[in-house]
């Protein structure tokens, strides 16, 4: 079923269905009718020779140069050319698509002035598989994601590049194969086409259904490791959380109480310490607050997919056009922020458990490193050197992008969000987070394999599903190949959804 882009109801799963899935998009005729009503004003207001920026002026700094009648039409070819100024690696083809998506809607609002022709080809883009080839870096996030957003608008001229049934190819060829006509680019086209952070947007939609995925699975290691290190699981009582009053918490503690439902730990069978250490007890808290940014964050970059990201924004029931900043990333930017350190977070209280697992002062009667070969043998002793070396890049990377604006176009544009380099390095933190859970994972296997007692539901089949990518380590091996399929294993989800059909949703 196709997705609708009318401006209001875009949320993460869809857009992930569009950009990840290829779901195919529909534009509803009243969205269209919409766009149309507002570049009948445009035009009326061009034939007035009414000054509006970024169609009869220059842009930035050149904002206050007005263009001759002759001057309009060319205008926004060359602003095109100018701001296709990305650098290095194309971006995946799922962010472009989601970014394309993501304009689509905001251009349904019929607030941006342009053609109908623009969204309409992003529309045939999408539904037939022409995707333009984007630079990832060149974004300041502020008057939108120019630079990669200006590559996709090539397209609109018959040129730059287009990934076409798997082949890069030239975009007039793409294009042509598809048999989508070119719409080219008239008075504002082009900077509506630009002018919003859609790119950023996308991204951060598609980190957070990923990472909604993987908190969910850091509630299933973290299970499997309180097993294994027989916790006192009375600080995962509902009506602790419930105390307090933080939903992301209480919810954390429900999910972990469901991973070890039915085992000898959760039925009170097993004799457990008094009080166990801050990263055995305070999991709940911990991933909870990761769950809460993550809502945060979530109902931010939701408002933004939906809302009327542009400059400037025209209203034709009012007859009135307005210039202002709704291009500013810094609304999806810093929450964004917050969510990269929030995966940081809770990827080190991962580590900390695992390092309980390894170390035989604290794993409750475990052998040393989970090896029965102590000393000629090493177990997972490099294992946490690896998860480590992880965490220490995830914490550089965590640190805010969103407060690092330098002035550009002569001081015109002297705060940007830097939103796209939020939205990078969240992939590279989430990265370096598939491999610090796997690790755990895999060291929480080993663990529960050495003891001798019954597991949860949950915690059995999540053991279950490891065990058909990765052996118990009788014997040192060389681990790399086992850290790396952990690492792939948690990106998929096979866990999470394994685990999800024994016990019902982690949600």
């Amino acid at each position: 079923m196709a997705v609708v882009l009318d401006g209001s109801k875009l949320g993460i799963d869809e857009l992930v269905r569009v950009a990840r899935f290829n779901e195919k998009v529909e534009l509803p005729d009243y969205a269209i009718e919409k766009i149309k009503k507002c570049r009948a004003m445009v035009e009326k207001k061009i034939e007035a020779h009414e000054i509006m920026y970024g169609v009869n002026t220059g842009i930035g700094e050149f904002s206050e140069v007005v263009l001759t009648d002759e001057q309009i039409q060319e205008f926004q070819k060359y602003l095109i050319y100018n701001h296709a100024a990305g650098i290095g690696d194309p971006a995946p083809i799922e962010y472009v698509r989601g970014a394309m998506a993501s304009r689509i809607n905001v251009l349904a609002h019929g607030n941006s002035g342009c053609r109908p022709e623009i969204p309409l080809t992003l529309v045939e883009m999408l539904n037939k598989g022409v995707t333009p080839y984007v630079c990832q870096k060149g974004s300041v996030g502020a008057s939108g994601d120019l630079a990669p957003m200006a590559q996709i608008a090539l397209l609109m001229l018959g040129e730059g590049k287009a990934y076409y049934n798997g082949e890069l190819m030239d975009g007039k060829k793409a294009m042509e194969k598809a048999g989508i006509p070119i719409p080219g680019l008239k008075a504002r086209d082009g900077l509506a086409t630009i002018n919003g952070s859609n790119v950023l947007t996308a991204m951060s939609a598609i980190m957070l259904y990923d990472t909604d995925r993987w908190l969910r699975q850091a509630e299933i290691a973290a299970a499997m490791s309180l097993e294994a290190l027989m916790a006192n699981m009375k600080p995962y009582s509902a009506k602790l959380h419930e105390a307090r009053g933080f939903k992301g918490a209480i919810r954390a503690a429900a999910a972990i109480r469901k991973c070890i439902e039915g085992g000898d730990l959760a039925e009170g069978k097993l004799k457990v310490r008094v009080q166990d250490a801050y990263s055995m007890r305070s999991t709940p808290q911990v991933i909870g607050t990761a769950h809460d940014a993550w809502e945060f964050a979530k109902s931010q970059v939701e408002i933004e997919l939906n809302g009327v990201g542009d400059n400037p924004v025209f209203f034709p029931d009012e007859n009135l056009q307005i210039s202002g900043a709704n291009f500013q990333g810094t609304p999806v930017s810093l929450p964004m922020d917050m969510m990269g350190a929030a995966v940081t977070m809770v990827s080190v209280m991962s580590e900390r458990r695992m390092n309980r697992l390894n170390n035989p002062a604290l794993s409750g009667g475990l052998p040393p490193f989970l090896t029965k070969g102590a000393g000629m043998m090493s177990g997972l002793m490099l294992s946490q050197y690896t998860a480590d070396m992880q965490i220490v890049e995830q914490r550089i990377l965590s640190m805010p992008a969103s407060i690092q604006s330098i002035p550009a176009a002569a001081d015109q544009e002297d705060f940007v969000s830097m939103g796209m380099n939020t939205a990078i390095k969240n992939f590279q933190i989430l990265d370096d987070a598939y491999g610090v859970l796997g690790i755990e994972f895999m060291a929480a296997a080993q663990a529960l394999d050495m003891r001798d007692y019954k597991f949860g539901k949950g915690v059995t089949r999540a053991k279950k599903v490891i065990r058909r990518h990765v052996d118990f380590l009788d014997i040192d091996r060389p681990l790399h190949r086992d850290h790396t399929e952990m690492k792939k294993l948690v990106k998929s989800g096979e866990i999470l959804e394994e685990v999800e059909k024994e016990v019902g949703s982690l949600g």
